[in-house]
């Protein structure tokens, strides 16, 4: 309930009126309710992941990206995600979630999402994702160069770099475990 409650507020305030360059970083500013919060009355881990849905839609419907999937047919699909919480956050507490693009390789774009209050960084939510359509995946180059961008990523950093690795690393190590057990 919360995620459809913030999507409209979101989609309230018509981020497509306000157009944004696909390398920019976009701001949703939001504010902690009751149903975000966990035991120790701070926002729960996994609510971070959801109001990371929120900015990417809002980065989505500014940077022009939704007319780019519409024109393939294709829908956003996440495929890894990965959080680092550095502070806690509290009822009420208003923050926002700042998205940007950290580039992108043959098969995957890669998004980070800061939780950012007064200035501080409370926690990083990062992600790869890919657009799917009927065809199968619309690559990230046919896809930054429907938004407008070069086709040449910005330099991933090494870190970002050792995460999808090992992210690849940990999906062939399934593949090859399913194939066992057939």
């Amino acid at each position: 309930m919360n995620l459809w409650f913030r999507l409209f507020l979101m989609l309230c305030r018509r981020p497509w009126r306000q157009p944004a360059h696909g390398l920019d970083t976009t701001v949703v500013r939001m504010r902690v309710w009751p149903l975000d919060l966990d035991f120790n009355r701070h926002v729960t881990n996994g609510r971070y992941f959801t109001m990371a849905d929120v900015g990417r839609m809002h980065y989505v419907l500014r940077t022009g990206a939704y007319k780019v999937a519409l024109q393939h047919k294709a829908l956003p699909i996440v495929g890894d995600t990965w959080g680092k919480f550095r502070r806690e956050l509290r009822l009420f507490e208003t923050f926002e979630t700042h998205t940007r693009m950290l580039g992108w390789d043959d098969k995957w774009s890669f998004v980070e999402h800061r939780f950012v209050r007064h200035g501080r960084v409370l926690g990083v939510v990062v992600i790869r994702w890919l657009f799917r359509s009927p065809k199968g995946t619309v690559s990230p180059v046919a896809f930054v160069r429907g938004m407008g961008l070069p086709e040449q990523s910005p330099p991933l950093p090494a870190w970002l770099q050792a995460w999808s690795d090992s992210c690849d690393a940990m999906s062939n190590q399934l593949r090859d475990e399913e194939a066992r057990l057939k």
